[in-house]
């Protein structure tokens, strides 16, 4: 190890993540039925080149070989979810031939000395229970429950670390509220009720699972930023940063760790819109929130980009990323008038996103100072990366992909890792989005993530120049460390 190298702690976790509908395919496949993504990616116009995930990445089939390429780059953990739609089709009875998926799977892993972390949730539900009001209703929490218990009882001897829910603000806000996102609707009050009963349905899990095994390390994985005003100085500037850190991080983490929801942005909304937070309050039953804010083991943090906002538009405002489609969509900010982003000359991946890795090391400082710490619980970096232009390239009859924005993009966050550990942040590990190129919801497959290429057509996967980067920052444990030239073994 050379002089500069910056070793990771003993024991830290480097892994990758998927989630099931972006790269299983296999749709219709062994009793699995529609989930809300089956049908809103049918939706026309609401998805890039109306693109879906009956094929997608053919994991279901591949997951062996996927197995084995995990294994080559030397991950510890490979961060997956179960699909509900296949476990308990349209939200009813156990499908023996789903669970047997996710049993062969933990097997492989384990097979190949790689540590499984199961997440329940991300965004695949059942449209059968869709179409009974989905996360608007109670009932949604626990047919949520039932249906974590049936993973639980396949699972529970092989899988130690469980996540309830994946990014809850974009099964809400982004899906009920702005419409972007499954079912596509545009909804205050069914944004705040589905955050609420996905919120209820994660406490309910984690209090019957560690009814079940004291034992098992649990957890939510939340997606944060970082809200940065234009101007500190100025009162609406500073507005506008607290809006957006309100709506996107407290409204989830002070649940969770409080008990209660952010009394300023229940203020905001209900300034806006007052039916919205009074079916809120008839919605929230006694005990509610005892069980919300049920104590954890681990808090996923999904980091990709900052928020830079301001009370009055930018006089040369950023150039957005891409839209999806034409499809119309709306605000999934229900407290967000006169909030506006603003340009700060910051790198920007393909989604128009801006490159921010100082702010993942402020956000981990700021989490594990205010919640985490007091908590008991610890930090993970449960989702980071970045799309680029992928391009790929035949030299001497070897497959590359020389994506060196990816290579620094990984490189530089990995570091901000390092100097929070180093500030005193408990940082356990990083699993980067995604091991594979997948679809990437609204944006089909016109949008690449992964440190692995994968050609559509053929099923083809290329370990990309980032991978191998990425290979050789765990083999060393430690960043800063000298690079050979990238070649695959």
């Amino acid at each position: 190890m050379s002089d500069t190298a910056r070793p990771f702690p003993s024991g830290f976790l480097f892994g990758a993540a998927t989630a099931a509908y972006q790269i299983e395919g296999a749709a219709f496949e062994d009793g699995r039925t529609a989930s809300i993504w089956d049908t809103f990616s049918r939706e026309p116009g609401a998805v890039i080149n109306a693109d879906n995930g009956d094929v997608a990445c053919d994991h279901y089939h591949r997951f062996r070989d996927d197995v084995a390429l995990m294994k080559d780059l030397g991950l510890d953990t490979y961060r997956f979810s179960v699909s509900w739609a296949r476990v308990r089709p349209d939200g009813g009875a156990v499908n023996q031939k789903g669970l047997d998926f996710y049993k062969r799977l933990v097997d492989e892993l384990h097979g190949a000395g790689i540590l499984p972390w199961l997440t329940l949730y991300h965004w695949d539900l059942p449209q059968a229970v869709q179409d009974r009001g989905g996360w608007t209703v109670r009932e949604t929490s626990d047919l949520f429950t039932e249906y974590a218990l049936s993973v639980h009882d396949a699972l529970g001897d092989r899988v130690q670390n469980w996540t309830t829910l994946n990014e809850p603000w974009c099964s809400s806000f982004l899906s009920y509220t702005g419409g972007i996102h499954a079912p596509g609707h545009f909804s205050i009050t069914e944004g705040v009720l589905a955050a609420h009963h996905l919120l209820l349905g994660h406490g309910q899990v984690v209090r019957e699972l560690r009814a079940r095994d004291a034992s098992l390390d649990l957890g939510i994985t939340l997606n944060l930023t970082v809200a940065d005003p234009v101007d500190p100085s100025d009162a609406g500037d500073l507005d506008a940063a607290r809006r957006i850190d309100g709506q996107f991080n407290r409204w989830f983490l002070d649940p969770i760790f409080r008990g209660q929801y952010p009394a300023d942005i229940v203020a905001d909304i209900r300034a806006v819109d007052a039916g919205a937070i009074d079916a809120l309050d008839a919605a929230t039953l006694p005990g509610d929130f005892e069980t919300i804010a049920q104590p954890l083991q681990a808090l996923g943090v999904n980091y990709y980009h900052g928020e830079f906002v301001g009370a009055a538009p930018d006089p040369h405002p950023p150039v957005p990323g891409d839209a999806p489609t034409d499809r119309a969509t709306g605000s999934p900010w229900p407290a967000g008038a006169d909030i506006h982003w603003h340009e700060r000359g910051l790198p920007r991946t393909n989604m128009g996103w801006e490159v921010q890795p100082e702010g993942l090391t402020r956000l981990l400082q700021r989490v594990w100072t205010e919640y985490a710490q007091p908590a008991g619980t610890v930090l993970y970096v449960t989702e980071n990366g970045a799309a680029y232009d992928d391009e790929l390239v035949v030299e001497d009859g070897v497959r590359r992909v020389h994506d060196t924005e990816r290579v620094a993009f990984l490189r530089a966050h990995l570091g901000a890792i390092a100097d929070a550990v180093e500030s005193g942040v408990d940082v356990r590990g990083y699993f980067y989005w995604s091991l594979l190129d997948n679809f990437e919801w609204a944006w089909g497959y016109a949008k690449r993530f992964g440190i692995v290429r994968v050609d559509y057509d053929t099923q083809e996967r290329t370990a990309k120049d980032s991978a191998l980067e990425y290979r050789r920052v765990i083999a060393a444990r430690a960043i800063d460390v000298p690079s050979a030239l990238l070649a695959p073994r």
